[in-house]
């Protein structure tokens, strides 16, 4: 019997569900390459442990940008790396792949992500949209008929839909995401402060210190860089509000999302919502207040979810096994 493998492949990270052993895998989506041959060098952790830090002789991309594949040769490479690391001794027949995908991406996209699978090793392919799988993920109920607003914020793109009947209802996908908070912020420290960040650096003063709304006791976090006057590394202290301050762009595209969806919803499925509220996902929802800032402009309760990083992976898993109730909202044999 074929292994069934669910694969939330995600602009900044990578998680492989395994059915009867849940999440086994978790990795940023990150390759590095070599630039002479552009062999694979390493993936993951161990590439993302290079960047910023690597040689001219070696190339760390990100194959994933905004949900869709930047880099075809690259992702198929990637995939094939945790498709066999999943798979483990287990390599004698192909596993069967649910993989999810962004609400708005085109036909063109889904081929890709699903030829990409099949070349890396899948005996099938199915596809299901990230906020259906988001959902499943966090134990919603999503087969009954009734509203369910559903809110994933993932590295590249923020998926906003209303889902019933095992399916999206109305949805909308804006390409913001937790990468945005972090050029957002080093943006805000090079014009206030004229120091230059990495992109690591940024993710982790938005993790460390950051909030969507300012805070009664803001943190405090020493943060080092090079001075862009002087040229030399210089150490300065930012607090929580500078970073609240920082990312009101990005925050304000996903309320403006949010609120989207909601003036569409059908009025039976609004009344739903309001009774249940909204639920968060992804790694995005685990910025600090960022559920309270939604509650506050759009009056309608909103919810963390448990493990928020995991609910897609895990969603996608779990649609795999019930492949025959959710056929309907999947793609991929209609793809040839």
């Amino acid at each position: 019997m074929a292994r069934k493998i669910g694969i939330d492949l995600g602009t900044a990270n990578v998680l492989v569900y395994v059915k009867g052993r849940g999440i086994v895998l978790s990795e940023p989506s990150v390759v590095a390459l070599s630039k002479r041959d552009s062999r694979v060098k390493a993936v993951g952790a161990e590439a993302l442990a290079m960047l910023g830090r690597e040689p001219e002789s070696i190339e760390v991309v990100r194959p994933m940008r905004n949900g869709v594949i930047a880099d075809y040769e690259v992702t198929e490479a990637m995939l094939k790396y945790f498709i066999a690391r999943a798979m483990g001794r287990f390599r004698l027949s192909k596993p069967e792949v649910m993989i999810c995908i962004p609400a708005g991406v085109t036909s063109v996209e889904m081929r890709a992500v699903r030829d990409a699978a099949l070349e890396a090793g899948a005996s099938k392919a199915w596809l299901i949209r990230e906020p259906l799988a988001a959902a499943i993920g966090a134990n919603i109920p999503v087969a009954q008929p009734s509203g369910n607003l559903i809110i994933d914020i993932g590295g590249g793109t923020t998926e906003v839909a209303v889902i019933s009947l095992n399916d999206i209802v109305v949805s909308t996908s804006v390409r913001v995401g937790g990468n945005k908070f972090d050029e957002a912020i080093a943006a805000y420290i090079k014009r206030k402060y004229n120091v230059l960040i990495g992109e690591r650096t940024a993710e982790s003063i938005k993790i460390e210190i950051g909030s969507a709304l300012p805070l009664e006791r803001p943190l405090t976090t020493q943060v080092r860089g090079r001075d862009q006057v002087a040229g030399l590394p210089r150490t300065i202290e930012v607090d929580s509000n500078e970073i609240t301050e920082a990312i009101q762009e990005p925050l304000e595209a996903i309320v403006n999302a949010v609120r989207a969806v909601l003036v569409e919803t059908p009025p039976e499925l609004s009344s739903d919502i309001i009774d249940k509220g909204m639920v968060m996902t992804g790694g995005g929802s685990m910025l600090r207040r960022i559920n309270e800032l939604l509650t506050e402009v759009t009056a309608v309760p909103c919810y963390v979810a448990d493990q928020p990083a995991s609910c897609v992976a895990i969603g996608t898993g779990l649609a795999l096994e019930n492949i025959d109730i959710l056929r309907d909202s999947l793609s991929g044999d209609d793809l040839n």
